[in-house]
């Protein structure tokens, strides 16, 4: 790759994780190179998946498996596999921001996350097209390319940043998503959607964004960004405050200082 990872703290169970993203991005940069040459299926409304996000994930599988031997799977095509040693499950999305890619637009990721004993322990998230690696680990923090990263410290939601992610065809939620976004634009200094929920969290761990929310998400989008954004100094819950975000789909992300602001603001809305 195009630059040295060179911090000597990586553990054995971070470098399997890294390795594996790396190999599957390859591999989609190879075919976003060949967007036009790809064989797209349709599965729903505005929900695609390419040869390439197949790829992807079977180069991840793969490379798990090999390291991993034992360890079951959730993961967005193949869905769940069970593993001999049920306390560890990796949690895969080969391609995060699926519909960016097939338009040509460079912003995608992959995410692999591992849940040890039903808690998040580590995650990882790949951006090939600029060779981002975020990643931690329970209690170790998070790192961007070998460099440690936290939240954002700006505390006035005026002069703050949020991300988010916007319902589409086929999906519920229209109209109390626009409530939300106008009372959030209302008071802050921007709103940006980008269409990779697990980039979006790794932005905010990285400072780059003061929050995120979004709801309708599966636990492949959001695994790996949870502990990011965490050992980053970052809060993460539901529209409620509650923790189990990977389970019901909705999430709240940010610093400490403008996470509950962000909350009541979207809770207003409803």
């Amino acid at each position: 790759m195009r630059f040295s990872r060179t911090t000597g703290a990586n553990s054995a169970l971070i470098n399997v994780m890294t390795a594996a993203a790396e190999k599957a991005g390859r591999s989609l940069v190879r075919g976003f190179g060949e967007i036009e040459k790809l064989q797209v299926s349709k599965k729903g409304p505005a929900d695609f998946v390419s040869e390439a996000d197949r790829r992807a994930e079977e180069i991840i599988y793969q490379e798990l498996s090999k390291a991993r031997p034992g360890y079951g799977f959730l993961m967005e095509e193949r869905g769940v596999v069970e593993g001999v040693d049920t306390s560890n499950c990796w949690i895969v999305d080969p391609l995060d921001g699926t519909l960016n890619f097939l338009h040509g637009l460079p912003h995608f990721s992959i995410s692999i996350a591992l849940e040890r004993d039903s808690t998040i322990f580590a995650g990882v998230i790949y951006e090939p097209i600029s060779d981002q690696m975020f990643w931690a680990e329970n209690g170790k923090g998070a790192y961007l390319n070998g460099r440690r990263v936290r939240v954002s410290a700006r505390h006035d939601i005026e002069e703050s940043v949020f991300a988010t992610g916007i319902p589409f065809k086929g999906r519920d939620g229209h109209q109390p998503f626009l409530r939300q976004l106008e009372q959030v634009m209302a008071v802050s200094a921007g709103v940006r959607r980008f269409g990779s929920a697990a980039l979006d969290l790794a932005y905010v761990a990285a400072g780059r964004y003061e929050g995120f929310w979004e709801q309708g998400l599966s636990p492949w989008d959001v695994a790996a960004g949870v502990i990011i954004v965490r050992e980053a100094g970052g809060f993460v819950s539901d529209f409620k405050g509650r923790d189990p975000v990977i389970a019901n789909g909705e999430i709240i992300a940010g610093n400490a200082s403008l996470h509950d602001t962000l909350r009541k603001l979207i809770n207003k809305a409803a």
